[in-house]
């Protein structure tokens, strides 16, 4: 017949007419429950819960007298409540309301289990995890996305690339004729002074004939390097008088299309 409750710390009891019948731990305990479930989009995953309980100490008599098995009448409640709430949950929002399922077996213990003597101080979903197939499809699906993201950077500094070398050929290209224009008005420049001080210093001597000169010393050094190059090539003396008539008529030509577009 039940007496009393030996509080802790030492007691004295009289034997053989009192005994201890057990003793219960004021300590917060643990207890893993390991529960596996479906979901909302047919995905089988293991759930893992840790409860954290202890015993109210003014109601030990009925953690010990009313409940034959606590740690089996805690498991049964969040078997119910992982099993009612996950269902309604898809697999990425399971993973995203640990939080949540948490906080459903805690409320759910909290109300059941203080009949018993039983505090529950605290429950974690320690662990959530699917087959290792969708573990490995869901794996698939980020790399996939991943290497649709660097790709789609790497087309995008590809195209930088391209179009910076576009504007870097064109800005060399716009600098070449730049400079090609200059040399070219620089010769004609030194041609022209040439001409002036030549004229100036031989008497009789006139622009024309300062060009033969000119235009014969051209002609001498191209075939100069073109011979260096090891070319063989056939030399008329009058070739350079051809050459001047050429240019010449090159010019009327031209000076005539010019006076023609002005009058018309």
């Amino acid at each position: 017949q039940f007496k009393r409750l030996i509080k802790e710390g030492p007691s004295c009891i009289v034997w053989p007419l009192q005994s201890v019948v057990g003793r219960l731990s004021l300590r917060v305990q643990q207890l893993d429950v390991l529960c596996e479930t479906k979901t909302k989009d047919n995905v089988f995953i293991q759930v893992g819960v840790a409860v954290q309980y202890r015993v109210v100490t003014e109601s030990a008599y009925d953690a010990w007298y009313r409940l034959t098995s606590p740690t089996s009448q805690i498991q049964a409640y969040v078997f119910d409540v992982i099993r009612s709430t996950i269902p309604r949950m898809e697999l990425d929002q399971a993973f995203e309301s640990k939080d949540d399922i948490a906080q459903a077996v805690l409320e759910q213990l909290q109300s059941v289990m203080k009949d018993y003597g039983y505090a529950i101080v605290n429950t974690l979903v320690t662990d959530l995890a699917p087959d290792t197939k969708v573990k490995a499809s869901m794996n698939e699906i980020n790399a996939a996305r991943r290497l649709k993201e660097a790709a789609s950077h790497q087309a995008e500094a590809d195209k930088v690339r391209q179009v910076k070398n576009a504007e870097a050929e064109a800005e060399s290209r716009y600098l070449s004729g730049m400079g090609v224009a200059r040399q070219r008005m620089a010769i004609v420049q030194g041609l022209q002074s040439s001409v002036a001080e030549f004229s100036k210093e031989v008497d009789g001597a006139t622009p024309k004939d300062v060009m033969d000169i000119l235009l014969l010393s051209q002609y001498f050094d191209t075939l100069s390097t073109v011979g260096a190059n090891s070319l063989i090539l056939e030399h008329d003396p009058a070739t350079v008088a051809k050459l001047q008539r050429q240019v010449g008529v090159s010019f009327l030509r031209d000076g005539s299309v010019s006076g023609k577009d002005l009058l018309s």
